[in-house]
């Protein structure tokens, strides 16, 4: 792949995005579609580098129900396994003759303990038996204790629950051209002084080498008083844009990647909950404009926002 190996001198640099400027050390885009910086950190333990917390915050819904029930069937296998150890004998209620019952037996009676339920048609005797059933019932309160932090824990942190275009797009504007992105508001919450940022970060040659070089790419309009629609930024493409003179082919030629930073203020929560985004050079589409993505209800008492339109654009001809 070829480089762009000038770029306008009148742009802005950034030297403050905390990303380094050694091209040979970076692999892939800087940050992840979904916003994360795309770093995989090595040379620690493995538990050292995870909190398991943050983990279990941030992982997607399926999987954090496929943890919880994993770990909360894996447990009581593992205290039945003992309780059939020991001997069922030790277990008045059970009346399996095969192996296989008095398993089934001994693991229910687990889950009953482990969540103190404990309906009394089976219960433990002898000290061994009793014991363990002491430990699994002190071992079910701690992890319902666990388990009901991440649920409220997941439920009530706050995010900015906003969505971007998956292209960004170059488009006509105001007699030149501009660097389009949209982004919309998708759940019933009331966001207010939104606040955008937008940092380029390429690939050039410099003194012989290959950098990375940033840039702030100014907007058109950096804050907004409410999000309540779709949020076009657009940086216009003047002579102190780095994008200035870079046509179709030189987009598709270059390695390069749009930073999107969004601040914005939830007032559900009271609080400033940040969003990031990522576009490479291949995710811009050079010669396209946004279709619109709301529209006025029938009986013209409301405004329709449609979120499935966010992601829609036409072809044109730069």
């Amino acid at each position: 792949m070829a480089f762009r190996k000038k770029i306008n001198s009148n742009a802005k640099t950034d030297s403050n995005t905390g990303f380094g400027t050694n091209a040979s050390s970076y692999g892939g885009r800087f940050v992840t579609k979904s916003g994360n910086a795309n770093v995989r950190k090595t040379g620690i333990g493995f538990f050292d580098s995870i909190s398991w917390y943050h983990t279990m915050l941030t992982i997607p819904r399926w999987k954090f129900f496929f943890i919880i029930f994993a770990f909360y069937f894996l447990v009581n296998f593992a205290f039945a396994s003992i309780y059939y150890m020991i001997g069922v004998q030790h277990l008045n209620g059970i009346s399996a003759v095969n192996s296989i019952d008095k398993f089934g037996q001994a693991f229910f009676f687990s889950i009953q303990t482990y969540t103190t339920v404990g309906y009394g048609h089976i219960s433990p005797s002898g000290f061994m038996t009793s014991f363990v059933a002491s430990i699994e019932a002190l071992f079910g309160l701690l992890s319902f204790a666990i388990a009901t932090g991440l649920f409220y824990g997941r439920f009530s942190k706050p995010k900015a629950h906003l969505i971007f275009s998956d292209n960004a797009i170059i488009a006509p504007f105001q007699g030149k051209t501009a660097l389009m992105l949209r982004l919309s508001p998708y759940k019933n919450t009331n966001l207010t002084d939104a606040e955008a940022k937008m940092t380029l970060g390429i690939h050039i040659e410099e003194d012989g080498k290959m950098v990375n070089k940033f840039y702030t790419l100014d907007l058109e309009l950096q804050r907004v008083n409410a999000l309540t629609l779709s949020w076009t930024l657009v940086h216009p493409i003047t002579e102190e844009s780095p994008l200035y003179q870079m046509n179709g082919d030189d987009i598709k030629n270059t390695l390069g990647e749009v930073i999107v930073f969004i601040k914005v203020f939830d007032d559900m929560y009271s609080t400033t909950v940040v969003k990031r985004a990522s576009y490479t050079f291949d995710e811009i589409v050079y010669g396209a404009k946004f279709l619109p993505m709301f529209t006025r209800s029938q009986d013209n008492e409301k405004t329709l926002l449609h979120i499935d339109k966010l992601n829609l654009f036409e072809p044109i001809n730069l």
